[in-house]
């Protein structure tokens, strides 16, 4: 049950990450408009410069993030596991004349 478990965290991960940078990519595609040169005037509130690698940047912050949440989990689960084994053969080996 644990291998599934695990196979299913790292699935939603993955798909995790995926829809992300899909997302990341589909905003960071500008409109042919956009793409042309217009400078701002000053007074004018409706042409700002706009940062087009913003959605990358927060979109790799997202995936370190998913990235070490997902190892941090996954240590912790196996330290658990070693401190159960260390716990049940210390026990086997109190119990032994």
């Amino acid at each position: 049950m644990n291998a599934k478990v695990s196979r299913t965290c790292f699935t939603l991960a993955t798909l995790s990450v995926t829809m992300l940078l899909m997302g990341a990519t589909l905003l960071a595609q500008a409109s042919e408009a956009d793409k042309t040169f217009r400078p701002i005037q000053p007074g004018n509130e409706l042409l700002q410069e706009k940062l087009p690698a913003t959605p990358l940047v927060f979109s790799a912050y997202a995936v370190v993030w998913i990235v070490v949440v997902v190892y941090v989990l996954t240590l912790w689960r196996r330290i658990a596991k070693a401190e159960l084994e260390i716990t049940r053969i210390a026990t086997r080996i109190e119990g032994r004349p």
